[in-house]
């Protein structure tokens, strides 16, 4: 009796693998050694490695401060005023659902909050199809995140490895032979992990397609501002979607565009066809995040929300959403220049350049980021992708003659 008590309820539980991006994280930590590089990590990083405050945020705090708020809990769907705002930003001040009043929105717990939110939503809402497509590749959440919700996950083609680009027939076909009304998981700007966007003209090729197919676009948008430094231009996508009369889902995050990534501040939205749809939306969202969290946290939303409604601290904050944009657009010239001008690597390189937003795919093999961290200290993902704010004036030379060494061999 006593030996059958012993028995732990867990003792069947195996162990699961670790996460391939927290994974990177973890053995950077545990690496003693003072060139070690973390390129894993996807959290904007200063030209000292540091992580970046922005000085809008700080100003947003010091506001928060001095009104003496109260602690009280949220709405279900968040705070009004932030998710207001946060639309505005989204869909831009001409949208037509937007000043029809018919974009149902609720605050959620960043840009994982609200693809969980989407997820459970049309699984359980939306009545033509429980199919979403995600492009191969995508971000690693994507996946089980979408699945968990009760989604069937396919994918189709995106990432050209001859060319390190876009395949752009290859997304065609696929989504040309997608079941109709199928779901379609698009990426607003900055597409993680490869870096590689299409063209307006691409996308209006895309919209074409999906509106032939009657496919149901949810664009996941990480991203807005972070990577051209414009948030109108990073927004091109989803608006021109829209003003082409798809209905849409959306999922945002505040994490990369100011730096809120501990605080968790986000959106998820669904543009309908009136205010009475709208409304009914609404409701289903609620019961939906009800039992999820109940509500969503305050202080992040407040920050984000003091600084979309006040025009000083906007104009700031795009100041600085443009001046990291831009650091990281240098730091993919220094890396091509000297991979290609100076060091002489073997292989085309121009991909480096012409990627966007903060991650890039290399075309480093498996094998060669494997060499790289443990005989130069320099951690990727496995598959290649490098978050280009890792990278500064310190240790981008390690970086580089690392990878040449790696690609020729001699690592």
């Amino acid at each position: 009796m006593n030996a059958t008590r012993s028995i732990s309820a867990w003792s069947a539980v195996v162990a699961g693998p670790p996460d391939p991006i927290l994974g990177v994280s973890e053995a950077f930590k545990a690496d003693k050694d003072p060139l070690k590089i973390n390129l894993g990590v996807g959290a904007y990083r200063d030209e000292h490695g540091k992580p970046y405050i922005l000085k809008s945020v700080q100003k947003a705090e010091q506001i928060i401060e001095v009104s003496r708020p109260d602690k009280e809990y949220l709405p279900i769907t968040g705070l009004p005023e932030f998710t207001k705002n946060a639309a505005l930003l989204a869909y831009g001040e001409e949208s037509t659902p937007l000043k029809q009043g018919a974009i149902a929105i609720s605050q959620s717990l960043s840009g994982t909050g609200a693809l969980r939110i989407g997820g459970a939503f049309l699984a359980r809402h939306y009545p033509y199809s429980k199919v979403i497509y995600l492009p191969t590749p995508t971000w690693g959440n994507h996946t089980p995140l979408f699945r968990d919700s009760g989604l069937e996950v396919r994918q189709y083609r995106y990432f050209d490895k001859s060319t390190v680009g876009l395949d752009f027939e290859g997304l065609k076909a696929d989504l040309k032979i997608a079941p109709e009304k199928a779901i379609v998981l698009l990426h607003a700007c900055a597409h993680n992990p490869t870096g590689i966007d299409p063209t307006p003209e691409q996308w209006k090729v895309i919209s074409e397609i999906v509106k032939e197919r009657q496919l149901f676009p949810f664009f996941d948008m990480a991203y807005q501002g972070f990577a051209s430094g414009s948030t109108a231009r990073d927004a091109f996508a989803l608006r021109y979607f829209v003003s082409q009369g798809h209905q849409v889902a959306l999922a945002q995050s505040f994490a990369k565009n100011m730096g809120l990534y501990g605080e968790r501040v986000g959106a998820f939205s669904l543009t309908t066809a009136d205010p009475e749809e709208k409304a009914r939306v609404d409701s289903q969202l609620k019961i939906i995040i009800r039992p999820m969290y109940s509500n969503p946290p305050l202080h992040g939303a407040r920050i984000a929300n003091t600084i979309l409604s006040t025009p000083e601290l906007y104009a700031e904050w795009e100041g600085e959403v443009k001046g990291m944009a831009e650091r990281i657009i240098s730091m993919r010239e220094r890396v091509y220049n000297i991979l290609t001008h100076d060091l002489k690597t073997p292989g085309e390189w121009s991909h480096i350049k012409s990627q966007i937003g903060m991650f890039s795919f290399t075309g480093l093999t498996p094998a060669q980021t494997k060499a790289l961290a443990q005989k130069a200290h320099v951690y990727m993902t496995a598959d290649g992708r490098i978050s280009m704010a890792g990278l500064n004036s310190s240790n981008i030379a390690h970086f580089a003659t690392s990878v040449d060494a790696a690609v020729r061999g001699t690592l």
